[in-house]
């Protein structure tokens, strides 16, 4: 931890109280009251002098002291740490269709579908990438923006916990759409890398950008995307239900991804193609993916600032709010 100020210009003003207390305290000449006789003030000659004016005074230079230290912004810093600024820009297109129900991979110990584990997934990766503007797009029988890439991840994990299938219309699956909007997100940015990566467990029969023009228009702009094909290999379970008791009952539905047009557009646009039919394989595609984009960039750093301004003026004003109340009230003086 380190403290500093952040206007310690103001500081400058502490050495002028005490010349302003001298100039305050100069003696002139002593009050008098001229009276016919002297027993007129028999009663008050022998009082003593009182030193409230004294400590009201004091009170009022602390007073200012402390006002003129806040305003210098006393601040606390600390967790400085080194941040690498990587320059790479990622869109994640995450497919909603229906079909990713499917319960066919295992998080912790227990059958998840592949939404789940493509939303732990996703949060591990946003963990890793703490310097990238990361937006998320996600697909059904439509496309939609659920985030624009940012850096603002903390939000970024509050929209993505918040989807679930159902959230968008997903009879189909717009894989083209999908792909235009997350390329689409990318376009303005001017970063040294930007990439897609684009997660879909079926094949498009939706939309009215077929997935290889959207690779096209991804290739002129020069974004790279990476694709992942969702599901294990023949037959997955999907749920129907629940019996009596309360349990899930499973059906089997064949697993029907397009790993065609998966590569196609890989190859097209420099990324590369993966499946994902396993909770570690998908695990390893993004490890790799954020392995391959690294780019070289100069360190910075962070430090998070703690301002303590109002632990100075809030004492400050106290003894100002004291000051008046007793100068007005038990230490109040004659006119």
């Amino acid at each position: 931890m380190k403290f500093a100020f952040g206007s310690p210009w103001w500081l400058l003003c502490l050495l002028a109280i005490p010349l302003l207390a001298w100039l305050r305290g100069r003696s002139g000449p002593e009050s008098a009251f001229v009276y016919s006789s002297l027993t007129l003030v028999k009663g008050i000659t022998e009082l003593r002098r009182s030193r409230a004016g004294s400590w009201l005074r004091s009170l009022r230079w602390l007073a200012l002291g402390l006002l003129i230290v806040g305003l210098a912004r006393p601040q606390m810093s600390g967790g400085e740490a080194p941040l690498k600024a990587s320059g790479v820009d990622i869109t994640v297109a995450l497919d909603l269709s229906g079909s990713m129900i499917a319960e066919d991979f295992e998080l912790r110990g227990e059958r998840v579908n592949r939404l789940a584990i493509a939303k732990d997934t996703l949060n591990t990766f946003i963990d890793e990438r703490p310097a990238d503007r990361i937006g998320l797009v996600v697909f059904g029988t439509d496309a939609y923006v659920a985030a624009p890439p940012t850096l603002d991840h903390d939000f970024l994990r509050r929209v993505l916990e918040r989807i679930e299938l159902g959230t968008i219309n997903g009879e189909q699956t717009a894989i083209g759409s999908g792909l235009a909007a997350a390329v689409n997100r990318l376009r303005e940015l001017k970063s040294k890398s930007r990439i897609v990566v684009l997660m879909t467990d079926g094949q498009n029969n939706a939309g009215k950008v077929p997935p290889l023009t959207a690779a096209e228009a991804a290739k002129a702009l020069g974004v790279k995307v990476y694709t992942i094909g969702v599901g294990t290999r023949g037959m997955a379970p999907v749920p129907r239900g629940t019996d009596a008791f309360g349990r899930k009952v499973y059906g089997r539905a064949a697993v029907d991804i397009d790993e065609d047009t998966l590569k196609r557009i890989a190859d097209l646009t420099g990324g590369k193609y993966y499946r994902a039919d396993s909770t570690e394989t998908l695990r390893r595609i993004y490890a790799e993916i954020d392995r391959l984009e690294k780019t070289e960039a100069k360190l910075n750093k962070f430090a998070q600032v703690e301002e303590l301004m109002l632990w100075w003026v809030g004492p400050g004003l106290a003894l100002l709010l004291v000051e008046l109340i007793l100068g007005q009230t038990v230490w109040r003086k004659l006119p």
